[in-house]
C-alpha cells in the first residue's frame, strides 16, 4: 500500500504549498497596497496644498506649477465639499445621470462615504465675507489600487482551484491504479486456480469409480464446487457482469449454511429472514462473497466464540441486510477507514476483504455498505442497502 501512502503525502504537500503560496501572496500584496495607499495619501496632500495655493494666488504666484499639480491627478477620485458637506465640484468621477437627476446630491452622498472612511483633507479658507472657513477635499482609492486589493483573493481562488484539481487528479490516478491492481490480481488468481480445479475434478471422478461408496466423496465434491465458485468470483471482478433479479434470502441462506459448517461450535449464527422472497438485482456469486467476508470478519472479531445475527428486511424501495456480531467492536474514528485497502486490525490480515466488499456492493450492485453502529467490546453491525426489485 506504498502507493496510497505516497498519494496521501502528496495531497498534504499540495495543501501545505497552497497555504504557503496564499499567505505569502496576501502578505506581499497587502504590503504593496499599504505603500500605494500611503503614496496616494501623500499625493492628495500635495494636491490639497495646490488647491489652497490656487485659492490664495495673486499676480506673483506661479500658476503653471499649481495647475500642473492639480491637472496631474488623473486617477484618484476627488470631491470638493464645503463646510456643510455639500459637494461643490469633482474630479475623476464618472457621472452618468439623466437630466432630471441631481448629480450634486449624488456627489454629496458619495463625499460623506469618503469622509466616513477617513479619506478627507480639511483646508482652511476665508469665505466671501473674509471670515475664516474651510473646504473638504474628499478622495477615494484609485481604480488601480482597488483592483490590486482584489487581486490577492482572485489569486487565492486560482491557487485553491489548482489544488482541488490536483487532488482530484491524484485520487483519480490512485483509483485507476487500484482498479488495475484489483483486475490484474483477480484475473491472475482465476487463471491460476483453473488448472488445479480441473485436476481435482478429474481425480474426483476417478475416486468415485474406484470408491463409489465412500461417504467423504460428496463433501469433496462440494469443496471442489466451492473452489469453482471462488474462481468464478475472481474472474468477474475484472469484468462488468450484469446483475439479475435474485432472492436475497436464498443467497444469504447459502452463505449461512456454508459458514455454519466451517466455524466453531462456539459460534452461533442466527438468521432473521421474512417468509416471503426478497428480490434485488444481484450478481449472486459476488454478493455471496460480500456476505461471507462480513461473517468471517465477525468470527475473527469474536475470537472464534460468540453470536452472529444476520438480518434481512425491506421497505418499498430498499433491501436491508445486516450482520451483527458480539466481537471487540470498532472505534468510531475507524468507521470509514475499515473500507480502505490495507486497513486491518489482524496480525496477519491483508486489509482487502472489506475494501473488496465495498467495491462489489457500490460499483457492481449500486448499493451502500457501511458500519451502522459499533461499541468497543460489545459488537458491530454492518449494513448493506440494495435497490429492491418489485414483483
Amino acid at each position: 500500500m506504498k502507493f496510497l501512502e505516497n498519494s496521501l503525502n502528496i495531497k498534504y504537500v499540495l495543501v501545505v504549498v497552497a497555504i504557503v503560496i496564499a499567505i505569502a501572496s496576501l502578505l506581499t500584496s497587502n504590503y504593496l497596497i499599504k505603500d500605494l495607499q500611503d503614496e496616494e495619501k501623500k499625493s492628495m496632500k500635495v494636491w490639497a496644498e495646490a488647491m489652497r495655493s490656487l485659492n490664495d494666488a495673486d499676480e506673483n504666484t506661479d500658476m503653471n506649477l499649481i495647475l500642473q499639480v492639480i491637472n496631474g491627478n488623473t486617477k484618484i477620485p476627488v470631491i470638493i465639499a464645503d463646510q456643510n458637506g455639500e459637494a461643490i465640484s469633482s474630479r475623476n468621477i464618472n457621472i452618468t445621470f439623466s437630466e432630471d437627476e441631481d448629480s450634486l446630491l449624488y456627489l454629496t452622498q458619495l463625499a460623506k462615504t469618503f469622509v466616513n472612511k477617513g479619506q478627507v483633507i480639511k483646508i482652511d479658507l476665508p469665505d466671501d465675507l473674509g471670515e475664516q472657513g474651510f473646504i473638504n477635499i474628499c478622495y477615494d482609492e484609485s481604480l488601480m489600487l482597488k483592483r490590486l486589493s482584489i487581486y490577492p483573493y482572485i489569486q487565492l481562488g486560482v491557487v485553491s482551484l489548482f489544488v482541488l484539481i490536483s487532488i482530484f487528479a491524484l485520487f483519480a490516478a490512485m483509483k485507476a491504479e487500484q482498479n488495475k491492481v484489483w483486475v490484474g490480481l483477480s484475473k491472475e488468481t482465476a487463471h491460476q486456480l483453473g488448472t488445479p480445479i480441473s485436476s481435482l475434478m478429474a481425480w474426483s471422478e476417478v475416486l468415485k469409480e474406484t470408491y463409489p461408496d465412500d461417504v467423504l466423496l460428496p463433501e469433496m465434491e462440494k469443496d471442489i464446487k466451492r473452489l469453482e465458485r471462488i474462481a468464478e468470483r475472481f474472474s468477474k471482478i475484472g469484468s462488468i457482469p450484469e446483475p439479475k433479479p435474485e432472492d436475497v434470502k436464498d443467497v444469504l441462506e447459502r452463505v449461512v449454511t456454508y459458514m455454519d459448517k466451517r466455524t466453531s461450535s462456539k459460534v452461533i449464527i442466527t438468521t432473521h429472514f421474512p417468509d416471503e422472497p426478497v428480490i434485488a438485482n444481484l450478481i449472486s456469486s459476488l454478493f455471496e462473497w460480500v456476505a461471507e467476508n462480513l461473517c468471517k470478519n465477525a468470527v475473527d472479531a469474536m475470537g472464534g466464540s460468540g453470536k452472529i445475527d444476520v438480518y434481512l428486511d425491506e421497505d418499498d424501495t430498499t433491501v436491508f441486510v445486516e450482520v451483527t456480531d458480539t466481537g471487540k467492536g470498532i472505534a468510531k474514528s475507524h468507521f470509514q477507514s475499515v473500507f480502505k485497502p490495507g486497513f486491518t486490525t489482524k496480525e496477519r490480515g491483508w486489509g482487502l476483504g472489506l475494501s473488496l466488499a465495498k467495491r462489489i456492493v457500490e460499483e457492481y450492485h449500486k448499493g451502500k455498505i457501511y458500519v451502522k453502529n459499533s461499541e468497543i467490546n460489545v459488537g458491530t453491525t454492518f449494513r448493506i442497502e440494495l435497490s429492491k426489485v418489485n414483483q
